[in-house]
């Protein structure tokens, strides 16, 4: 088979890969632009991290801080480990490929497709989820550096946390926590478009409106939940103290 061929056989799967990678970049790069200018989940975490490390280094015991840092942690644990069970049965999918050829054409909404095309579906699944390994095992080194860090944090006695000292570690400290955050949320958004992808096994139509779905869920949850808005509103945040990312 030609490659015009090829394409022409395969034009809408091609359609709807290029519409899987722009809505996922396009969304990370508005939501990181919006997250300069208004109130979103990541902006206002970036000030409640800030609050966190202000008031840790005002306490003697913190073993709280601790505790907490291991729970974000055990979080990022718990999705790398349930990746590689994902990344298993995917291969053991793509070994039975044919079965689930098969089986697919009964299944509401699916159309009939070549064993070739199921197993590419199938493959960018596989990507998709080992990429979310690879990022949620980042987001847990950063956690651990950020415990190494509280670690060597300053006394509450030392004279120097009231000056620049100070400023700098509640500063550099958030950004850490903010960067092991912004990981994460990264693997988050990789398990929820491989869900928007399982409908391409469908057909590439259901695939383009599960991936628009998926793309307001997040938007939704991001900038106008309810959540966020509880969030602003347990305390005073100051809009021109957003996050700048470099």
């Amino acid at each position: 088979m030609t490659i015009d061929a090829w394409i022409e056989l395969h034009g809408q799967d091609l359609l709807g890969l290029a519409w899987l990678l722009f809505c996922w970049l396009g969304y990370a790069m508005l939501a990181r632009k919006r997250a300069k200018h208004v109130f979103c989940i990541a902006s206002v975490l970036h000030q409640y991290r800030k609050q966190w490390m202000a008031q840790m280094l005002q306490r003697d015991n913190r073993i709280a801080d601790a505790s907490l840092l291991n729970n974000l942690e055990r979080n990022a644990s718990f999705l790398a480990s349930t990746s590689l069970f994902i990344i298993a049965g995917l291969f053991t999918g793509l070994a039975s490929s044919d079965k689930l050829q098969a089986i697919l054409p009964e299944l509401p909404f699916a159309v009939a497709t070549d064993i070739v095309n199921v197993q590419f579906k199938l493959i960018i699944v596989l990507m998709i989820h080992i990429y979310a390994f690879f990022t949620f095992t980042w987001a847990m080194r950063q956690y651990g550096f950020c415990a190494v860090l509280l670690g060597a944090a300053p006394l509450h006695t030392d004279p120097d946390l009231t000056g620049e000292t100070g400023q700098n570690y509640v500063r550099y400290m958030a950004k850490v926590i903010d960067r092991a955050g912004h990981t994460y949320n990264y693997g988050l958004r990789a398990f929820y478009f491989s869900l928007a992808v399982l409908a391409w096994l469908l057909n590439v139509w259901v695939f383009i409106l599960a991936v628009a779905f998926t793309m307001a869920i997040l938007y939704g949850r991001e900038f106008h939940s309810k959540t966020l808005r509880a969030m602003i509103g347990v305390s005073t945040l100051d809009l021109n103290n957003l996050p700048k990312r470099d």
